[in-house]
């Protein structure tokens, strides 16, 4: 019979590795210090350790002039929060190459160019919020004031598009409307533009993919433009959309594909990889859960089974709000 003891203290085998350490506050005086310990403090902090080296390997390889083509896919709620400046900063460096987000991500980006969100709280009545013409994203506050305005730039815009579709003679594609939207927006607006996404995508011809562009404010615009002139001739194509997308993850020699949160920018991004056979690195930064057999959920080993991520690739996924630990990841890659 084994004893208590025995089996409490049971010998183990020896374990080779790094020694779980975090910052000793008398020794450290930067933020650039403390990050250094990310990768040695454990659970998703470890995670964001990774990310950071990974995130520069493939900063130290566009440097040495090697190409490594930069996906950057985000949902809209993290271009209502504050970290809008911070992509838009990426993309103004020359940091991103190609973007995918959903129909929020490029209307309140225009939008926040016009009037800026409001911090409010998560505790509210909200059907008092709905008398007063306030919309609520979390913590966030929208008065509808501001899509009231949105409209006012949208509608002519509309009317733009449509004359060029006519002198084309096809219509223009998501990723174009997007890109015409940036140009309208250095036409039409002020100082306030350079803190927009879009301005800078097209400032530096940095292609954003939304498959899904009328599902949010500019589909409620599109609708009001042609009920109240019965139009049936403005198309946005997304058919050909996904030829460049695909395309442009099939001519790269190597990729990186950064996603914040999931859905269909998570997919699209990985989708087109699977035709170069994976790419070659991926940070995710999600609050989903695998449980539930969600794509937003699904860690990069579950890409790597349909081949959208490379078995060799270098990846991994930080379990996190992606406004506590982006803000630091890009920090760190690119300041630090």
């Amino acid at each position: 019979m084994t004893e208590p003891k025995d089996i409490v203290l049971k010998e183990s085998e020896e374990v080779e590795g790094v020694p779980v350490e975090g910052p000793w506050l008398d020794d450290v005086s930067s933020l650039e210090e403390v990050l250094d310990y990310y990768e040695r403090i454990g659970f998703q902090a470890t995670h964001l350790g990774r990310a950071i080296e990974i995130w520069q390997k493939v900063e130290e390889k566009r440097a040495n002039g090697e190409e490594v083509r930069v996906f950057l896919g985000y949902t809209s709620n993290i271009i209502s929060s504050g970290l809008r400046e911070i992509i838009a900063w990426l993309v103004k460096e020359g940091k991103v190459d190609v973007i995918v987000t959903t129909a929020g991500g490029i209307e309140e980006d225009f939008i926040k160019a016009l009037k800026p969100f409001i911090l409010g709280d998560w505790n509210v009545n909200d059907a008092l919020m709905r008398e007063k013409g306030i919309n609520r994203i979390g913590n966030i506050f929208v008065p509808n004031d501001r899509y009231i305005e949105f409209e006012k730039y949208m509608i002519p815009f509309f009317e733009r598009v449509l004359e060029m579709e006519k002198e084309r003679g096809k219509p223009l594609t998501a990723s174009e409307f997007i890109y015409e939207m940036g140009r309208y927006m250095d036409e039409k607006l002020g100082k306030e533009k350079e803190r927009s996404v879009i301005y800078w995508a097209y400032k530096r011809n940095v292609p954003i993919f939304c498959p899904a562009i009328t599902d949010g404010s500019i589909g409620d615009m599109l609708y009001f433009f042609k009920e109240e002139r019965g139009d049936r001739e403005l198309i946005i194509d997304i058919a050909n959309d996904i030829v460049k997308l695909n395309n442009l993850a099939v001519t790269a020699k190597e990729t990186a594909s950064i996603i914040l949160g999931g859905s269909l920018p998570k997919h699209a991004i990985i989708n087109a990889n699977l035709f170069r056979g994976g790419t070659d690195y991926a940070i995710y930064v999600t609050t989903a859960i695998p449980w539930d057999g969600s794509l937003s959920g699904a860690p990069p080993s579950e890409g790597v089974s349909w081949g959208k991520i490379r078995a060799k690739a270098d990846y991994v996924e930080i379990w996190a709000d992606a406004t506590l630990v982006f803000p630091l990841l890009v920090w760190k890659v690119m300041k630090g």
